[in-house]
């Protein structure tokens, strides 16, 4: 987040295993399909399943997303009601006011509601959660009557917000001073609302949304051209993003117009002209417009949206991500390539994350050759997204930031937003409603198809019911303990299609096979492995991805590297020990000691210490980054990142 107030002062002041059998995550169905688009994404030749046809099964995914479920059953939609009651001067019904950052006194009140609606609606359709379905509907019920009552609370109609209208008229001219971003706001609620819409099947959710579509439309077609550039310069989430989606669903083209009246020239000329201008900018500020430019590009063709979108990630992910995947320092992006002198406790901002994975699964869509959007897309799912949530937590609590300094620790961080496990009440986050979203869509992204050809881009225990063909596809696995999955696929099979199965970038001597018997597949690494045979229910296809230690120097430090063993970075467990700089890590004496978990053993600064997977460095002191000297693992390769 990011705002005219200085940001670190406005939240001192608000106080701020084995191979397991797939089953399944709750008792009931899944949800409805999602409502069909009014209109089709230009240039995608990848489809994605509905997220009620995959299943996950048991792994760390499935429990992620049991203990965000939990978290999302629980929590009292009436308390996440009562900014907006309060401010459109309907009773709050004895409702308690939360805290934190939805306090009823904190600048940005409600931005978190939205994230609420759409992981709402995204457990019914995964998962069939009516508990779920049923406080979206609730508080959907309620944001109209909010809107009913504008004319009596002095606002516009459409208007929808936890904070007075007035607020947009300050910003509008230049005076808005209370740290408020009232348009990131805006877009949490309208994304929120085309989530219940378009997964509940809600009417009443849709002309809630477009009432305030309708709001946005009105309020911003008055401004000049130089006035709404400046009130482009406050964080305004994606707008441009949902206001495109709203075009698509709708095949509306009033919604594009509002849409493309959020372009922002300042960061979007540089991105289509190939220039890296990121240094120095709020991170995620930034992403959000991204993926709307990528949106846009679906939306119209046009291909600067896209090479806007296409330069923006691979300046992020080449030249301002660390090694699990996450990007940004104390919520800003640095000097392209500097790692090394950003491991601080304040690095890697989960909303950053959450926003390049779904950057990162638009672009894949418009080009689903190019691996290296998978496997920096595993990379940061893995490594940060999962293990940003407390395991010990029955509601599944999240860590704003992921520290990377030497001794850093999950849930300890600074303590003006984000240092600790978020909470049920007293928080709430950016980051708090990212999870809850990203805890519901965990299957979203694991398979895709086009035609007779089904795509394997993850590797986790899951079910998919590829129904339009009467296929079950079962994925075993425990990976990345180990580095072999098993694709058992059943039903009406018969005749000849194509499995096509990602072949990591870090591997070598992958090799897949049928039933047991080898197959003759290129599996290049970076590349897919395409299977087409004439298939018979009950086959099974065995992928081996050999993996390796290897070490990833940071761009500006050669000596300077993390560990990785496949997909999974490796850190240092150092329990309760303070670390004043990075361990001198001998890469050889890497061993690992187990053959069911990545449990590895290693010498650093002269004494033993134990190696352990990234995204379960949970209450213990770590260490991410290493000093190697040069030297890289025997087996394995130095790579910069």
């Amino acid at each position: 987040m990011s705002s005219t107030l200085d940001r670190r002062r406005l939240l001192q002041a608000a106080g701020a295993g084995a191979v397991a059998a797939v089953a399944p995550a709750t008792e009931a169905t899944p949800g409805p399909a999602s409502l069909t688009p009014a209109r089709s994404d230009i240039g995608v030749s990848a489809y994605a399943f509905a997220l009620g046809r995959v299943r996950l099964g048991p792994s760390r995914w499935l429990d992620n997303q049991h203990r965000t479920l939990a978290y999302l059953r629980f929590v009292d939609a009436e308390r996440l009601l009562y900014n907006f009651r309060a401010n459109h001067r309907l009773s709050t019904n004895g409702a308690t006011a939360n805290g934190g950052w939805d306090a009823p006194a904190f600048p940005f009140r409600t931005h978190v509601q939205g994230h609420f609606l759409t992981a709402w609606a995204q457990a019914y359709a995964a998962l069939g959660d009516t508990v779920c379905r049923d406080k979206a509907d609730r508080m959907v019920t309620e944001l109209a009557g909010c809107q009913a009552n504008n004319s009596a609370a002095g606002f516009g109609a459409g208007y929808l917000a936890g904070f007075p209208e007035s607020d947009f008229t300050a910003l509008e001219a230049g005076t808005l001073t209370n740290g408020n971003v009232p348009y990131y706001c805006i877009h949490k609620t309208l994304t929120g609302l085309l989530d219940v819409w378009r997964h509940l099947g809600s009417t009443r959710a849709r002309a809630v949304l477009l009432a305030l579509a309708g709001w946005v439309d009105d309020r911003t077609k008055r401004l000049s051209a130089a006035r709404m550039r400046a009130v482009l310069r406050t964080e305004f989430g994606g707008m441009n993003a949902v206001l495109t989606d709203l075009y698509q669903q709708t095949g509306d083209a009033r919604w594009l117009a509002v849409a493309q009246r959020f372009d922002h020239a300042a960061v979007f000329d540089p991105l289509a002209s190939n220039q890296d201008r990121l240094n120095g900018l709020h991170a995620n500020t930034q992403v959000p417009q991204w993926i709307g430019a990528a949106r846009e590009y679906k939306a119209t063709g046009t291909t600067r949206y896209r090479d806007i979108a296409a330069n923006a990630w691979n300046f992020c992910v080449g030249a301002h991500s660390y090694a699990i995947g996450g990007n940004s320092q104390a919520e800003h992006f640095r000097a392209p390539h500097a790692i090394a002198g950003h491991l601080t406790a304040d690095t890697c901002e989960l909303c950053n994350t959450h926003n390049m994975l779904t950057l990162t699964r638009e672009l894949w869509q418009l080009n689903p050759g190019r691996v290296a959007y998978v496997d920096y897309y595993e990379r940061a799912l893995l490594n940060h997204v999962i293990g940003a949530q407390n395991p010990s937590d029955p509601h599944g609590h999240i860590t704003y930031f992921t520290p990377l300094n030497p001794g850093g620790r999950r849930g300890r961080g600074p303590a003006w937003g984000g240092g600790t496990w978020s909470t049920d009440y007293q928080s709430f986050w950016c980051c708090q409603g990212t999870g809850v979203e990203a805890g519901t869509r965990l299957t979203d992204s694991v398979y895709f198809h086009n035609g007779t050809t089904l795509t394997v881009n993850l590797f986790l225990p899951s079910v998919l019911d590829w129904n339009q063909r009467g296929i079950t596809v079962r994925q075993s696995t425990a990976y990345p303990a180990s580095d072999t999955t098993a694709l058992q696929v059943t039903g009406d099979v018969g005749g000849s299609w194509s499995m096509r199965i990602r072949i990591p970038a870090w591997t070598s001597g992958a090799t897949i096979g049928v039933n047991g018997t080898a197959q003759n597949v290129t599996a290049t690494p970076g590349t897919y492995a395409t299977l087409t045979r004439s298939w018979t229910s009950g086959d099974t296809v065995t992928v081996r991805l050999p993996m390796r230690v290897a070490t990833h120097a940071a761009d500006d430090d050669a000596d300077l590297a993390a560990i990785t063993y496949g997909p999974a970075v490796l850190c240092g467990n150092y329990g309760d020990t303070a670390l004043s700089a990075p361990p001198a890590l001998d890469v050889a004496s890497i061993t690992r000691t187990s053959t069911t978990a990545l449990a590895f053993t290693a010498t650093a600064d002269g004494r033993p210490v134990r190696l352990t997977p990234f995204h379960d460095a949970q209450g213990f002191n770590y260490a991410a980054y290493w000093r190697i000297g040069g030297r890289s693992a025997g087996n394995g390769t130095a790579e910069r990142l």
